[in-house]
């Protein structure tokens, strides 16, 4: 579709309504103090995928409530001393996928982690992790689980999962905790910023035309999902308004964005209808990291930049974490 959003000069200086809770941040330091009290649990089996270039490991952890969730820990081929980590998340209705996917980091001598997304993994890419948290009444999709309060929606135990993925990647002896960057599309891109604000030691963040930011604008500016699911929710829900957006302010990446410090690769593009434009800018405008940069496609949708994208990271990213060891010998 063609732009529809404001000009990109507006864009650039665009900011959110969306207004942090006053206790954002003694919410999320409580979460995560509850998520430690289990055991992290961290095990990586060796698995054969029939690729000569890398190694790939069946990781299993401890997440939100001790829940075991599944990721894919990939290195180069022999790798034998520490790497830089790229831990990366999925997009949204995707779970890890199958072992032989996920080729892009390891080929470029980084170790790679992959998240699954509890409860996902059935839209485009196959996931192994269930969610076995209930909620109250939601509209189709994952956006409304549990939205009627914080402690019970369901990005509380995702952004939570995410957390403990960077934990347990950094756990093991292949990677290097002190050189650990986060990557991320769409939903994997929201993931992204959360984590950027909830672990203060990573190096480099990379969302692409991050999900889940500026919940007040993007839930009224598209017609398309995710963001609409909470539309068709408030239209049966039509008293629970004030209520769906409190909730919402302690997982917009808006407020995540604002405590990150870590260098910062963004990505947007002009005709996105799925994560406007504003919303990202949103996120980006309020990104309180001094090394931060956000790559604008023109003519693209939801999309973004794709393989450009990538191009780009691969130069960026390795400028960030230092070069690989097996480039270092």
């Amino acid at each position: 579709m063609a732009e529809f959003d404001l000009p990109l000069e507006e864009l650039r200086e665009y900011r959110s309504a969306s207004v942090e809770p006053a206790d954002f941040d003694r919410f999320w330091a409580d979460t995560l103090a509850e998520a430690r009290h289990h055991d992290l649990d961290a095990r990586f089996e060796a698995v054969s995928t029939g690729l000569t270039t890398v190694d790939t490991y069946d990781a299993t952890f401890a997440g939100f409530g001790g829940h075991p969730i599944k990721g894919w820990l990939v290195v180069p081929a022999g790798a034998r001393e520490p790497l830089p980590l790229v831990v990366e998340f999925i997009g949204y209705g995707g779970g890890r996928g199958l072992a032989h996917a996920h080729l892009l980091w390891a080929s470029a001598g980084f170790a790679h982690f992959v998240m699954d997304t509890r409860g996902q993994g059935s839209g485009w890419l196959t996931g192994d992790t269930p969610d076995p948290a209930g909620s109250g009444p939601a509209g189709p999709g994952f956006l409304t689980r549990g939205i009627d309060d914080p402690d019970t929606y369901y990005y509380r135990r995702v952004f939570t999962d995410a957390v403990r993925a960077v934990e347990a990647a950094r756990s093991h002896p292949l990677t290097d905790a002190s050189r650990t960057a986060a990557v991320g599309i769409s939903q994997g891109g929201g993931i992204t910023l959360a984590v950027g604000g909830l672990v203060p030691d990573l190096v480099a963040i990379a969302p692409d035309v991050p999900f889940l930011c500026d919940f007040p604008r993007a839930a009224t500016i598209t017609d398309q999902l995710p963001y609409r699911e909470v539309g068709h929710y408030l239209a049966s829900h039509r008293r629970s308004k004030e209520q769906v957006f409190a909730t919402l302010g302690y997982f917009d990446g808006v407020h995540f964005a604002a405590k990150g410090r870590a260098a910062a690769l963004f990505s947007t593009a002009l005709e996105d209808d799925v994560c406007p434009p504003s919303t990202v800018f949103a996120a980006y405008n309020a990104y309180a990291g001094d090394d931060k940069h956000i790559e604008v496609y023109d003519f693209n949708n939801h999309e973004g930049g794709g393989p450009f994208q990538q191009a780009t990271q691969l130069g960026w990213l390795p400028a960030r974490l230092g070069a690989a060891a097996r480039r270092e010998s």
